[in-house]
C-alpha cells in the first residue's frame, strides 16, 4: 500500500527558494527542473517511505531523508503517512530541527 505524501509549509518555502534563486541567475530553466526532479522522488518514498537513511544530525527513526544531489529532501514517516518537511542543500549541515 502506498503511504500519503504532503509537504509541510517549511517544504515548500524551501522550493519556492530554489526557484527564486535560479531566475535571479537568469536560468530558471535549471530551477524548474531540479523541483521537478525532487517532486518525482516523492513517488520512491510513497512506494518506500524507509528508503531513504535516517538523519545522522538527529538520530530519529521517524525522521529520515532522501539524498537527490544537490538536495536532502528531508521527511517524517508517520504510519502510512510521510511529510516532507524540508528540501536542503546537501553540502549545508542541518543546524536545527525542521518543522516537523
Amino acid at each position: 500500500m502506498a503511504s500519503r505524501i504532503s509537504l509541510a509549509d517549511s517544504a515548500v518555502r524551501d522550493l519556492e527558494a530554489v526557484r527564486d534563486w535560479y531566475v535571479s541567475q537568469s536560468t530558471p530553466d535549471v530551477g524548474e527542473r531540479l523541483i521537478r526532479e525532487v517532486l518525482a522522488s516523492l513517488d520512491q518514498l510513497a512506494q518506500f517511505p524507509e528508503s531513504g537513511r535516517v538523519v545522522p544530525e538527529f538520530d530519529q527513526p521517524w525522521l529520515r531523508e532522501l539524498i537527490r544531489l544537490p538536495f536532502r529532501i528531508v521527511y517524517r514517516v508517520d504510519g502510512e503517512r510521510v511529510r516532507v518537511v524540508r528540501v536542503w542543500r546537501s553540502e549545508r549541515p542541518m543546524d536545527s530541527e525542521p518543522d516537523l
